[in-house]
C-alpha cells in the first residue's frame, strides 16, 4: 500500500514543493513545528532509513544539505535542525527544521496549522 509520501511523489496529494530531482524530493510539513519545517525523502519507497542502498542513503544527505542551504539563506535561523524519527510514516524522511533555538525541534510540542496561502508564501521564499 502507497504511503502519504508515496501519494505525494505521484502528484495524488498536494504539496508546497522546495526542491526535486530525479530520485529525492522535498516539500513543506502542512503540520510544522516551526514555519519552513521540510521534508525530504526519497521517492523509492523504502521503510526504514537504514535499509536504503549505501548509494541512495549518501545520496538523501547530499540533496537534503542542498536543501538544508536553502532554508538557512531564506529563513531566519540560527542553524538548520535534523531529525530522523521514521515513526509516523513508513516512508524514509529527513526533517529539515529552522531553528531559533531548542525548542524549535521538540517533536512532543503542539504543531502549527498554517494556512495553504501561509505554506506558499514560506515555499516560494525558501525557493527564491
Amino acid at each position: 500500500m502507497p504511503t502519504v509520501f508515496s501519494k505525494i511523489i505521484s502528484g495524488e496529494i498536494p504539496s508546497h514543493l522546495i526542491k526535486e530531482d530525479a530520485d529525492f524530493i522535498s516539500f513543506l510539513d502542512i503540520n510544522p513545528l516551526v514555519m519552513g519545517h521540510t521534508l525530504v525523502i526519497p521517492k523509492q519507497e523504502t521503510d526504514y532509513i537504514f535499509d536504503m542502498k549505501e548509494d541512495q542513503y549518501e545520496g538523501l544527505w547530499r540533496f537534503a544539505k542542498s536543501v538544508a542551504a536553502m532554508i538557512k539563506s531564506n529563513v531566519a535561523c540560527e542553524r538548520v535542525g535534523i531529525a530522523v524519527i521514521g515513526l509516523e510514516v513508513a516512508h524514509a524522511h529527513i526533517h529539515l527544521i529552522p531553528l531559533k533555538s531548542v525548542e524549535d525541534i521538540n517533536f512532543s510540542k503542539p504543531k502549527l496549522n498554517p494556512s495553504e496561502e501561509e505554506l506558499a508564501e514560506i515555499a516560494k521564499k525558501i525557493r527564491a
